[in-house]
């Protein structure tokens, strides 16, 4: 295979494998930030942790599933390894090279982010009502849906109360579960670059680098 075919060839597959894509927000003026949002370093992935009335709003279907809770936290990434309960060194392979597909992972969480999950690495920043309309939307279209325009639900998830689900996209070694966590900042009106965003660290710093406070009279309610 010639160079340019090679190059072609990766250039088809990072653009077929692009999806879910960012919302780009509506372009307005100062907003006030009122909407806390929270990401959740585990180490080798970055879940992206959203009150759980905002997500209702965009997929109701989660409402029923899960009832009233305050907080979901939500991952993407390839099919088969997301939803193997033991990694190997062929579901990587795979997930990298020919990824079947890609899942959403949805977990209820019964407290808030920080004491749910205590031992691991909590960033916390706060967004205006443009952004979590972009970042709402991007979410809603993270989730396959059926021919109903129902969402997917899969396996039961790896830990609270928490459910896989069908996902549009296909993980790639360029489009991978924490690029997506990136897409969804970028939706959400953060002057983040998904594409260099490949690992939770380079997540976490870019939120410890561009931290966002909240206004005063931000909503603490779940």
């Amino acid at each position: 295979m010639t160079h340019g075919r090679i190059v072609l060839l990766l250039l088809t597959l990072t653009a077929c494998s692009g999806k879910p894509y960012v919302v780009n927000p509506e372009q307005k003026g100062k907003e006030a930030r009122l909407n806390r949002l929270f990401v959740a370093s585990h180490g080798w992935h970055a879940g992206l942790i959203i009150p759980a009335r905002h997500l209702n709003d965009a997929v109701p279907e989660l409402k029923s599933r899960f009832g009233s809770v305050p907080y979901y936290e939500v991952g993407w990434g390839d099919k088969n390894f997301y939803q193997a309960r033991e990694g190997t060194t062929r579901l990587t392979l795979q997930a990298i090279a020919w990824s079947e597909g890609a899942v959403l992972h949805v977990a209820a969480l019964p407290s808030h982010p920080r004491v749910y999950f205590s031992g691991s690495e909590v960033a916390e920043t706060c967004i205006s009502e443009t952004g979590l309309r972009s970042l709402k939307a991007f979410l809603a279209n993270s989730f396959a849906r059926d021919g109903a325009g129902q969402i997917i639900a899969l396996s039961k998830g790896i830990y609270s109360d928490s459910q896989f689900y069908a996902g549009e996209g296909r993980y790639y070694l360029l489009n991978t579960s924490n690029k997506w966590t990136a897409k969804a900042l970028r939706s959400a009106g953060f002057d983040i670059a998904p594409t260099f965003k490949l690992t939770a660290g380079s997540i976490i710093s870019y939120l410890r680098s561009n931290q966002t406070h909240c206004d005063s009279e931000a909503d603490d309610a779940p």
